[in-house]
């Protein structure tokens, strides 16, 4: 027996609901298959909302569109430089993509950045991010 749930997805921004369906062997996956859609209609009234560009960048990555996902990321970073996040986000994506020297680029820009917002966090996450590459 299949028990169906609603899966409700909570952010800044409420995004959507999941949608449940059953694969072959007959376990639950909850998919959401128009997250994209719904992310892309909250940036049309917001298009310079950098969360919502840093949440559709993830999605992207998801479904395997690794050149959207770096677009985004990259238009947040020359926005808004201090969305911290998106370097660790992006470098991982280039070393994925066997862009080692871009990938450290980044990590050395996000933790310049991280330093000055006080992100010792995030800092810390490049740095190790970052030592992996050149160690």
């Amino acid at each position: 027996m299949i028990v169906q749930k609603l899966v409700v997805y909570a952010t800044k921004t409420k995004i959507s609901d999941a949608k449940i369906i059953p694969d072959y062997s007959g376990q639950i996956f909850y998919i959401n298959m128009d997250r994209i859609e719904k992310l892309k209609r909250l940036l049309i009234d917001s298009p310079q909302d950098s969360f919502l560009q840093h949440a559709l960048a993830l999605e992207h990555i998801k479904i395997g569109d690794d050149g959207e996902a770096r677009k985004l990321f990259e238009q947040i970073l020359d926005t808004d430089p201090g969305y911290i996040g998106s370097y660790y986000h992006l470098g991982k994506l280039l070393e994925r993509n066997n862009e080692t020297d871009a990938a450290i680029k980044w990590y050395e820009i996000g933790m310049e950045a991280a330093k000055k917002a006080g992100e010792n966090h995030a800092y810390g996450e490049l740095r190790g991010a970052y030592e992996e590459l050149i160690f």
